[in-house]
C-alpha cells in the first residue's frame, strides 16, 4: 500500500470467507489510492471448503487447506483485526466487536458464511458436533479421534444431514477413523455409521445419477442411510427421530441446513425469513446501500445453494463493486451460473463429478480435483512481490470536501504546529473513561500545563519511558501492547503502577481518520493501564508519517523493597515468564513470511501483563528481576550478571520460544536490532561452538512486551513455576542457574 497517500475512505471487510480472500488479493494486485482496507475476522486462517473433506480424511495437512489471512492482509495493505463481530451500527457506520472500540466504515462488506441450523432442535447445540464454525469443528474432530481410539467395544456415529456436506463428512471421517484403528491394530468393525436426513433422498440438489452413485458407495462402506428421519432432539447418548423414536449414538455430527447469524437482523439490516441478508443483483444490501454481502450469509434475488463455489465466483464482482462504490461509479450485476461442476469426494482418493444432469466417478476425478484445489490455494498462499507506488494518488476516491481538507497536508507545520488539533484531542479525551487516583493531583480530569503527582510518605517513585513505531496495523491492539511494554519496567522493580503520560504520533489524514486512530490507540493503552491501577494523566500528540506511540509510566514502592537487576546469588534458579521470538516473527511478518497463527500467538503473548507474574516472583523470594525487551534475553542477562558479579549457566533447550520463531530464524529473517545485540556474544563462553545451533540466534532477538527474567532460591522454583502457570503464564520455565563469579572473562555458559 502507498503509505504516502492519506486515507480518504475506509472499506471494512467482516469475515475472511471465500469472496473476501479474492477481494484482498485483487486489492493487493491493484491498490486503490486513498482507500484503506480493514479485515475483521474471527479466524486468522480461513479454511477452503473444497479441501476440508480431504483434510478430515488425512490426505492434507492444516496449511494445505487453510488460507493464511495474515500475509494476505499484509499483501493487500489491509489492517487485520482479530475479533468476532456481534453487530453493526448502520447509523454511525461502525462495526461492533466485543473488547475493542467500534470500527468505522464508509463501505462495509460482509462475508461471514453460515452455520448449521441447531437452534430449532433441542440439545443440538449442547450435545452435537456442528461442522461450523470450522475451527471449532476441527478441535472437536481431534477430540473425537481420541475418543474413538480410547474406547472399548462398539462406537456409534450418527451424521445428521443428507446434503453433499453430510455425505462427504460421513465418508471422510469413516475413512480416517478406520485408518487410525488399523494403525493401532484395532477392529474397524466396531465402528458403526448411520446417515440421517429429513428428506426422501440424499443429495437433493444433485441429479439422480449422483444420488445413485453415492447410495451405492455408502452401502459398500457399511454406512446406513435413513431417509425421512427428522431429528427433533439431541440427547447426551443419542437422538430422537420424529418417525422412529430414540436412536442411540456415541457421537452426533451435525451437517444440516444453513442458518444465518443473529446479529444482522438485530442490527436492523434487511433480512429474509431465515435471517439471511437480502441483497440486490449488485451484492448490495437492499436496506443499506453502503453495505455489500457475499457468500452463504446473503439472500440472493436468484437463490442458489449455500456453497463455497458461489462465494468464490462472487469475489471478482464484489471487488469491482467496492471499487466502483468508493469512486461513485455505477455498479456491475452478479450473474450466478445456473449449473456448476461439483466434485464430491468419497473419503478415499476417489470422487464423483456432478454438473446438471451429468455425472461420472473415478480416481482420475480425485486427481483432477486435487490439482484444481491446490492451484486455487496457491493464488493466496504464494503471493507475488508487488512494486510499491510512490506519491499521493487519490483518483476519484476523494470528494470535494476531502480534497479541500487534504490540500493542506503539504503545508502542515513542524514543531508545535504538528500537534493534533485541540478539537480532535478534546473529542478523543471526552470519550475515554474517567479515571481517578487520590495521589494524582492534576490529570486529564483537570487539565493544566502539567500533571502533578503526590508521592506518599515512605514511598519512592520509579519512572520509565518507552516509545516506538507501530509494528501492527491495529491501533487499539498496538496501544495495549505499548502500554504493557512500558509497564514492564515498573513491575520488574516490584512497584505499584501509579500514572502514565502518553505520547502519540498519528499519520496525516482527514480529521475524522486522525481522530479515529488516536481514539483507538489511546483506548488500547487505557484498557491496559486500568486493571493495573494506573491512571492516564496526560500526554502529547502530533501528526507524522506513521503511527507511533509510547508512555512515560510512574510507579510507587517502599525504598527498601526495590528489586533490581543486581542481587542474583550463586545457586539461584533463573526463571523467564514468557516465550521469546517477537523480533524475528514481526520481521518475517513485515515481509509476508510469517504464518498468521504465529503472529497472532505472539500478539496474545504480548498482551499478557507482567503484573501478576511480578507479584508472584516477589512472593516467592526473587533476588533480582528485569523485563526482557530490546536487548534480548542474553543482553538483559548480561546486565544482571554484571550488576550481581556472578556467572550464569543457561540451558538453551529450556528457553521457551514462540511458535514459528525457530522457522523464521532458520529462514534468515532477523530483527533490524539483532546485529547490535549480537555484539554481546563476547559474554558467552565457547561462542563458536554455538553458532550453528538453531536456537542460538534467538538469544539476541529483541522482544516487545516480553516477560520477566528473575532469579530466586532454587528450592522455591517448583512452587513458583506452579503458581505462574496457574496465573496464566503457561510457558514460564526455569532456564538456568546462577553460579559464582569465575576467572572466565565471559560470564555466561550456554548448555545445548
Amino acid at each position: 500500500m502507498n503509505t504516502d497517500t492519506p486515507v480518504v475512505k475506509d472499506i471494512v471487510l467482516v469475515g475472511g470467507g471465500h469472496a473476501h480472500v479474492s477481494v484482498l488479493r485483487m486489492f493487493g494486485m491493484k491498490p486503490m489510492p486513498g482507500v484503506r482496507l480493514t479485515l475483521v475476522t474471527r479466524d486468522i486462517h480461513t479454511p477452503y471448503s473444497g479441501m476440508l473433506p480431504g483434510y478430515v480424511a488425512g490426505h492434507y495437512d492444516y496449511d494445505d487447506v487453510h488460507i493464511d489471512l495474515g500475509p494476505l492482509a499484509r499483501f493487500a495493505g489491509a489492517r487485520l483485526y482479530h475479533g468476532e463481530v456481534d453487530g453493526i451500527d448502520p447509523d454511525e457506520r461502525t462495526v461492533l466487536v466485543p473488547g475493542r472500540p467500534p470500527v468505522h466504515y464508509d463501505l462495509l462488506s460482509i462475508n461471514t458464511g453460515s452455520r448449521p441450523r441447531t437452534i430449532d432442535v433441542p440439545g443440538a447445540l449442547e450435545h452435537a458436533l456442528p461442522v461450523k464454525p470450522i475451527d471449532r469443528w476441527l478441535q472437536d474432530w481431534q477430540a473425537l479421534q481420541q475418543r474413538v481410539l480410547n474406547s472399548q467395544g462398539d462406537f456409534r456415529l450418527l451424521v445428521v444431514g443428507g446434503g453433499a456436506g453430510g455425505v462427504e463428512l460421513a465418508l471422510s471421517t469413516q475413512h480416517r477413523l478406520q485408518g487410525l484403528l488399523r494403525e493401532q491394530g484395532d477392529d474397524v468393525a466396531r465402528l458403526h455409521y448411520a446417515l440421517l436426513t429429513d428428506g426422501p433422498e440424499i443429495l437433493p440438489t444433485h441429479n439422480a445419477g449422483v444420488r445413485r452413485r453415492f447410495s451405492r458407495v455408502l452401502a459398500e462402506r457399511g454406512i446406513v442411510v435413513q431417509l425421512d428421519s427428522r431429528v427433533v432432539a439431541v440427547e447426551p447418548d443419542g437422538v430422537r427421530v420424529a418417525s422412529a423414536g430414540f436412536r442411540p449414538a456415541d457421537a452426533v455430527l451435525w451437517v444440516t441446513y444453513a442458518a444465518a447469524p443473529e446479529w444482522p437482523r438485530k442490527s436492523g439490516l434487511g433480512v429474509d425469513d431465515e435471517g439471511f441478508i437480502v441483497v440486490d443483483r449488485e451484492l448490495r444490501s437492499v436496506s443499506h446501500p453502503d453495505i455489500f454481502v457475499a457468500g452463504d450469509v446473503a439472500a440472493m434475488p436468484d437463490p442458489r445453494p449455500k456453497s463455497g463455489v458461489f462465494a468464490v465466483r462472487q469475489g471478482p464482482i464484489l471487488t469491482a463493486n467496492l471499487r466502483r462504490a468508493a469512486a461513485g461509479r455505477p455498479l456491475r450485476p452478479y450473474r450466478p451460473q445456473k449449473h456448476f461442476l461439483g466434485l464430491i469426494s468419497t473419503g478415499d482418493t476417489y470422487a464423483v463429478a456432478s454438473r446438471g444432469n451429468w455425472s461420472w466417478e473415478g480416481r482420475l476425478l480425485w486427481t483432477w480435483k486435487d490439482w484444481i484445489d491446490r492451484r486455487f490455494m496457491r493464488r493466496f498462499n504464494a503471493l507475488p512481490e508487488m512494486a510499491q507506488e510512490t506519491g499521493p494518488q487519490l483518483g476519484r476516491v476523494a470528494d470535494a470536501e476531502a480534497v479541500r481538507e487534504l490540500s493542506t497536508l503539504a503545508m502542515r507545520c513542524g514543531g508545535c504546529g504538528a500537534k493534533v488539533g485541540s478539537t480532535v484531542l478534546s473529542r478523543v479525551i471526552n470519550r475515554l473513561p474517567a479515571q481517578r487516583r487520590d495521589d494524582v493531583l492534576i490529570g486529564l480530569d483537570s487539565p493544566d500545563d502539567a500533571a502533578a503527582f503526590e508521592v506518599p510518605p515512605g514511598k519512592v517513585m520509579v519512572q520509565s519511558v518507552d516509545y516506538f513505531r507501530a509494528f501492527i496495523d491495529d491501533p487499539y491492539t498496538f496501544g495495549r501492547i505499548a502500554a504493557n511494554h512500558a509497564l514492564g519496567d515498573i513491575f520488574a522493580m516490584g512497584a505499584e503502577a501509579q500514572s502514565a503520560l502518553a505520547i502519540a504520533t498519528v499519520p496525516y489524514g482527514r480529521e475524522q481518520i486522525v481522530e479515529q486512530t488516536l481514539s483507538e490507540v489511546m483506548s488500547g493503552a487505557l484498557d491496559t493501564l486500568a486493571p493495573t491501577g494506573a491512571v492516564l494523566a496526560g500526554g502529547h500528540s502530533s501528526e507524522g508519517a506513521e503511527l507511533a506511540f509510547g508512555l512515560t509510566v510512574n510507579g510507587l514502592i517502599a525504598k527498601d523493597a526495590l528489586l533490581r537487576k543486581g542481587g542474583m546469588q550463586p545457586g539461584d534458579a533463573l526463571i523467564v515468564t514468557k516465550p521469546i521470538g517477537t523480533g524475528t516473527l514481526f520481521a518475517a511478518d513485515m515481509r509476508g513470511k510469517a504464518k498468521g497463527r504465529w503472529v497472532d500467538a505472539a500478539i496474545q503473548s504480548m498482551l499478557v501483563s507482567n503484573q501478576a507474574a511480578a507479584s508472584c516472583l516477589h512472593r516467592q523470594g526473587a533476588t533480582a528481576c528485569t523485563d526482557v525487551t530490546g536487548f534480548g534475553l542474553l543482553g538483559h542477562l548480561v546486565e544482571m550478571t554484571r550488576a550481581s558479579d556472578t556467572d550464569v549457566r543457561l540451558e538453551l533447550a529450556a528457553v521457551p520460544l514462540l511458535d514459528g520463531a525457530e522457522q523464521t530464524v532458520a529462514a534468515g529473517i532477523l530483527s533490524s536490532l539483532q546485529p547490535q545485540n549480537v555484539r554481546l556474544r563476547r559474554a558467552v563462553r565457547d561462542v563458536d561452538s554455538l553458532a550453528d545451533h538453531a536456537r542460538y540466534p534467538l538469544l539476541f532477538d529483541p522482544q516487545t512486551a516480553g516477560g520477566l527474567l528473575a532469579s530466586l532460591p532454587a528450592h522455591r522454583a517448583p512452587a513458583c513455576l506452579d503458581e505462574l502457570h496457574a496465573l496464566g503464564y503457561p510457558h514460564a520455565a526455569v532456564i538456568g542457574q546462577v553460579e559464582a563469579r569465575s576467572a572466565e572473562t565471559a560470564p555466561i555458559r550456554v548448555i545445548v
